[in-house]
């Protein structure tokens, strides 16, 4: 085994999945260590829709009913397809839906962790087993080495770790979202819930987060030529626009007004589900969760819903075998019940997520 930090538990990736996952093990009495590569909690993006799965799996984590508190509860869905004037309207959810900042999420989800949970610029770029242990060594943008007895891969569509897996890489749509937020100081008063509006090829949806803020994106058939607009922010609010001609005053008022940091364009991928079904999510003591298992488009709303159902699955399946024995002292016969407690997960997941 090469020389480096011995940790016991890795998570790849403090995104949301990769937090939920330490507080969901926290919450079973294991640590863990989480390896973002930011400089800080990846608070960044806009809003992020919460069906009944996602709210039950919050609960459970025992954070749902703070989180409640800064985003209204959606009652109805609308689609509205402006060429025809024909409108359709259904229930958002069976049960409850609501749409969240990502932001309060995560900093929520850091703020139950214990201090050093969390360690930032830490990128990671190879993930080996070593030749005689066949624990996994991770090794750092910066040199270093770090000896792990089990790593949760939870870093996104480019995953480092699902690269080490050998897993398909995410298929690209043609389609892009733009995304955002529109704060109104005096309040929205917008009705509580999900619209969408459509016209050609361009979809425009709109939820409210609270009294004053409410969430919108924009889905294009195509992503633009030029590559570096999704970095600027005023370019990404100009397509938007140009996009929506023709529709109503207020949506295209919404994008105008919106709050220019919270703008952001983004090429939609999603893991084929024959992929989920046969890929080897697993080698030795390695495995992955959220996008960089399951990445999907946001059609369905349930990527961030899916990411914490993860986080709750992987801690019950292996919290038993955790603290039934240690790990190095028992060699191979622990390792695979290690394994074993993996692929419980992994098979759980599978059968959800197909």
């Amino acid at each position: 085994m090469q020389v480096g930090e011995e940790i016991e538990i890795v998570i790849v990736g403090g995104g949301i999945c990769g937090l939920a996952t330490a507080l969901a093990l926290h919450r079973k009495g294991i640590k863990s260590v989480v390896l973002e590569r930011s400089e800080s909690l990846r608070a960044t993006g806009a809003g992020i829709a919460v069906h009944t799965n996602g709210w039950r799996a919050l609960d459970q984590l025992g954070i749902g009913s703070k989180l409640r508190q800064n985003a209204l509860p959606l009652e109805r869905a609308r689609t509205i397809f402006l060429d025809s004037g024909k409108q359709q309207e259904s229930p958002v959810s069976e049960g409850e839906a609501r749409c969240v900042k990502r932001s309060d999420l995560i900093e929520l989800l850091a703020a139950q962790l214990p201090i050093g949970t969390i360690r930032f610029r830490c990128q990671i770029i190879s993930v080996t087993l070593d030749a005689q242990t066949s624990k996994p060594i991770l090794e750092m943008h910066d040199g270093k080495i770090i000896n792990a007895k089990i790593v949760l891969g939870c870093d996104g569509a480019n995953s480092v770790v699902a690269d080490f897996l050998k897993l398909k890489a995410p298929k690209l749509l043609s389609a892009c979202v733009v995304r955002g937020f529109t704060n109104y100081p005096s309040g929205h008063g917008l009705a509580l819930e999900y619209i969408r509006q459509k016209k050609g090829q361009v979809l425009l949806g709109r939820a409210p987060v609270d009294d004053k803020l409410v969430f919108w994106f924009v889905v294009l058939p195509a992503y633009p030529k030029d590559s570096n607009l999704s970095k600027d922010p005023e370019l990404i609010r100009q397509l938007a626009l140009e996009s929506v001609k023709g529709f109503p005053a207020e949506m295209i008022e919404m994008i105008s007004g919106s709050d220019k940091d919270s703008l952001s364009l983004t090429h939609m991928r999603y893991r084929a589900p024959w992929d989920v079904l046969l890929g080897r999510f697993r080698k030795g003591s390695v495995t992955v969760a959220g996008d960089a298992m399951h990445i999907m488009g946001p059609f369905l709303g349930q990527g961030g819903s899916a990411g914490v159902e993860d986080a709750i699955v992987l801690a019950r399946c292996l919290a038993p075998t955790w603290h039934e024995v240690n790990l190095e002292k028992n060699g191979p016969k622990m390792e695979q019940k290690v394994g074993d407690a993996l692929d419980a997960y992994l098979e759980e997941r599978r059968m959800r997520l197909d």
